[in-house]
């Protein structure tokens, strides 16, 4: 059986007083949203705060709000479960709709956050692993050890970013409201993730992340998200990509933009995207041929490695198939892509 280490929890009621929490404690605490990532974690031992900041008594966190202009904001304490299902996301965001959506399960996306997806530590199959397990291994860059698992000789964590959210929160051009000591600030999120699996994210351990803000959408945006997972639930994506399609009036597209995860340490962003897409119109022969040529720069940009679990070969050849046919889904409107 994993038990958990001794520790003790704070429940504040705002967000000043959180981050007067993380202040005070330091590097003996941290912060617990929805506790579906940090609990397991700590069972591994890959986390041992003294003290857990538990954010569940912060009711401006949550909630989906539209501003007249069209821009969502939504609470990081937001639910995964609610984001998959407000009508709010799922009409102007539908990619993070879908995405949220296919989080984990039905019971872990109740409580599971928005906040907490966006801030999913890396994942590697050499590292997501009980302590014993670790040690028999010799531990690795990420936690105790100085030895890379996957890339040999390798000198920096390759562990990957897994979030769902992420690839869609990109394509949206999303920008995270971050509270710390010395106050507020904005972060566009393309901007928000640093290549390095140890530690991937822009944000201090006395920061908070409070709310993500989606700009108003083109009139005529189109959204999907697609993932590959070895079953249809639970598990984190092998490959997952948000595609965002802006049609014009005259059912042209105006602009578009790929974003990929579980490939590296940070979301990607395919390359020539808007170059290849515009100009062209669903159901037309010039989009099918448009979206094959961006499905091809997606499989040589996107280089698989033994981070997660899957064969990195079978990856790679289902990221111009998962790319294509997320397109195709933005483009009609249709749900999510994944495997049943």
């Amino acid at each position: 059986m994993l038990r958990l280490p001794s520790f003790k929890v704070e429940r504040p009621e705002s967000v000043e007083a959180a981050v007067a929490l993380l202040v005070e404690h330091g590097e003996k605490a941290q912060v617990i949203a929805g506790g579906t990532d940090i609990v397991p974690n700590m069972k591994h031992e890959l986390f041992t705060p003294e003290v857990l900041v538990a954010l569940e008594a912060i009711e401006e966190l949550r909630g989906v709000r539209s501003a007249a202009d069209g821009t969502l904001t939504i609470g990081a304490m937001t639910a995964l479960a609610t984001v998959a299902s407000d009508p709010l996301v799922n009409a102007g965001a539908p990619a993070l709709a879908q995405a949220a959506g296919l989080v984990a399960g039905p019971q872990l996306r109740r409580m599971g956050t928005l906040g907490g997806n966006v801030l999913l530590d890396t994942r590697c199959q050499w590292y997501n692993q009980t302590y014993f397990w670790r040690e028999a291994l010799g531990f690795c860059l990420k936690r105790d050890g100085e030895l890379c698992h996957v890339v040999e000789g390798g000198g920096r964590c390759v562990a990957a970013a897994s979030n769902d959210s992420a690839p869609a929160l990109m394509s949206l051009g999303a920008r995270l409201h971050i509270v710390g000591p010395d106050g507020h600030r904005t972060v566009p999120i393309s901007d928000f993730w640093a290549p390095d699996g140890i530690y991937n994210k822009h944000i201090a351990a006395d920061e908070l992340l409070v709310e993500i803000e989606i700009p108003p959408r083109a009139e005529g945006h189109r959204g999907a998200y697609g993932k590959l997972r070895q079953r249809g639930t639970i598990d984190f994506p092998l490959f997952g990509v948000a595609a965002r399609l802006d049609l014009s009036g005259d059912g042209s597209v105006q602009d578009a933009d790929v974003c990929v995860v579980a490939l590296a340490a940070r979301p990607l962003r395919i390359s020539r995207t808007k170059e290849l897409m515009l100009g062209t119109r669903p159901g037309e022969a010039c989009f099918e041929e448009a979206a094959a040529s961006l499905a091809e720069q997606a499989r040589k940009q996107c280089h698989p490695l033994e981070n997660v679990p899957g064969d990195p070969d079978y990856r790679r050849e289902m990221i111009p198939v998962y790319t294509r046919r997320t397109l195709f889904a933005a483009a009609s409107g249709a749900g999510p892509v994944h495997a049943l």
